[in-house]
């Protein structure tokens, strides 16, 4: 072992969770995300970097699927007026088709929810939620899963910015305007883009403790809302405060 690897493996074990601080029941372990061209870049590796960063604690997987196994860009799937050329690609490990066991899903939004192509992520979303243990979207990956109806009679949130044509695409999910994260159940919805970054906090806090949320953010350097009410995006974009 060298010495930088000597000083990590010693950083990372005077770092440990307390048996206190511990859950005391099991907790997930197999951990998938959903991708498609044009899904928000934020959605989705700001709560795989919390993630990333709890499986120094705890043993957990991850896949990445996506309707085929070819590279999947953040690159808006829209023609470009300006001429830009950004995005970043990630490969996914499974496809909609083959799902490896999954006990959390994790669902991120971006221009790309918004795409025609998206019917094959609504529809792989729908088919594997009920023999998941947790369903968390981000912004307005909720209107993936209200889409498949999944969110049916559920309090929900999403993209305030956005808010109005989200919400009208399934008016069944008990939307909930003013709200930086909603939990109903098993499932958790975000409001916008960094708001992935405090629900994901908030649901290591309650599935994992909070000893571990603090940790975790702590090492990320992230300073978290605790509060699930906290949204100044819903005033800003002229929300109702329900």
């Amino acid at each position: 072992m060298t010495e930088i690897e000597n000083q990590v493996k010693l950083a990372i074990e005077s770092n440990q969770i307390s048996a206190e601080g511990r859950p005391k029941g099991p907790v997930p372990v197999n951990f998938g995300i959903v991708i498609f061209p044009g899904f928000q870049a934020l959605d989705a590796f700001g709560p795989l970097d919390a993630l990333n960063t709890l499986s120094i604690y705890f043993p957990m997987k991850l896949s990445i699927l996506a309707e085929t196994l070819d590279p999947v860009s953040t690159k808006i799937p829209y023609p470009n007026s300006i001429g830009s050329d950004f995005g970043q690609s990630i490969n996914p490990t499974h496809t909609f088709a083959s799902p490896p066991p999954l006990d959390v899903l994790l669902v991120p939004g971006g221009i790309g929810a918004m795409h025609p192509n998206i019917q094959s992520a609504i529809d792989f979303v729908a088919k594997v939620y009920p023999s998941l243990q947790y369903l968390i979207t981000v912004c307005n990956g909720a209107g993936i899963a209200a889409r498949g109806g999944i969110l049916d009679g559920k309090k929900a949130t999403t993209n305030k910015m956005q808010w109005w044509p989200e919400t009208a695409q399934r008016e069944q999910v008990k939307w909930v305007a003013h709200a930086r994260w909603v939990v109903d159940g098993n499932i958790w919805t975000s409001s916008g883009v960094s708001a992935g970054l405090d629900a994901i906090f908030g649901f290591i806090a309650a599935i994992y403790g909070e000893e571990a949320a603090e940790k975790v953010a702590n090492i990320l350097e992230y300073e978290r809302h605790r509060d699930p009410q906290w949204d100044p995006y819903a005033k800003l974009y002229g929300l109702a405060s329900t």
